[in-house]
């Protein structure tokens, strides 16, 4: 076998089928569009979506919520993921060297879910009032 030799089975390739050449052809005439309407009609076709002029789905239904460009600026840590850190001292830069957070993140929550049995010093990470009482139970700290 050579790979100048190389070919497709026999009958797995079909010639392309050309229309609108004559009567003899079987596809003359309206070469297989069948008569009148748009996409009889040479470049006539619509946009995905359209419904022939009644108002499209999209349009029909209620808009319906908001999604802020700002929450990729936000992040959650819970304290789970702060009891596994092996850091007396947590700030922002740490959480992103751990990969706790994005690079993009500005702003840093801590949420109380899981436990946290280590003292940890948190600094310039907001918390909320039932993590707070547990990272002050285990014997860390707010800053």
């Amino acid at each position: 076998m050579e790979l100048n030799s190389i070919q497709p089975a026999a009958g797995a390739k079909h010639a392309a089928r050309r229309v609108g050449r004559g009567i003899g052809s079987g596809l003359g005439k309206t070469a297989g569009r069948g008569h009148k309407g748009q996409k009889s009609r040479s470049g006539g076709y619509h946009k995905v979506g359209f419904e022939g002029g009644q108002m499209p789905l999209q349009r029909r239904l209620p808009k319906r919520g908001f999604k802020s460009h700002l929450l990729k600026f936000n992040a959650e840590v819970t304290l789970s993921a702060l009891g596994r850190l092996d850091l007396a001292e947590v700030d922002m830069l740490a959480l992103k060297k751990a990969g706790l957070i994005g690079e993009l993140t500005r702003v840093v929550k801590v949420i109380k879910s899981g436990e946290i049995t280590r003292a940890v010093k948190l600094s310039g990470i907001t918390v909320t009032a039932g993590a707070k009482a547990a990272i002050e139970a285990a014997g860390g700290s707010v800053a």
